[in-house]
């Protein structure tokens, strides 16, 4: 049914138990795995001359650290669980349309993401990235809270 699952993360610890769960369901059904960290570029109008650059540096310093720890810690579970893992990095302009691309560019059957569980107002201003997958994709999604 499934040839490859998509496992998006961000780093943290909630996406962690979205890794988790994606590496035990491949391991279980013998499939390889593509983990994928979305990167969405700094901008804005409020971003000018210096202050841009430095802000940029600063920025791409920072997403470089974060992409090293995280893929380190991929590396460490996928061998753990004896999954054979791919962990890219993508730049989109949002981590739901990165998630969707590389799914579709990879062949993935299924999508195994974590959902950040935001209510309220913190959801209306910053969205989910989650329920933007789960309306927009053409492939089966398991949402691990």
């Amino acid at each position: 049914m499934y040839t490859r699952i998509l496992i998006p993360t961000d780093g943290s610890q909630l996406a962690t138990k979205g890794l988790d769960h994606g590496l035990a369901l491949a391991r279980t059904l013998g499939l390889p795995v593509t983990v994928v960290c979305v990167t969405v570029p700094l901008g804005g109008l409020a971003l000018q001359g210096v202050v841009q650059a430095q802000a940029l540096e600063s920025y791409d310093l920072g997403v470089k650290e974060e992409l090293a720890a995280t893929e380190k810690l991929v590396r460490q579970k996928a061998t753990e669980a004896g999954v054979v893992a791919e962990f890219i990095n993508e730049t989109a302009i949002s981590a739901a349309t990165g998630i969707l691309e590389t799914a579709q560019a990879r062949n993935c059957g299924l999508i195994v993401i974590s959902s950040h569980g935001r209510t309220g107002i913190v959801r209306m201003i910053l969205g989910s990235q989650t329920q933007e997958v789960l309306a927009k994709s053409a492939i089966p999604v398991l949402v691990v809270k």
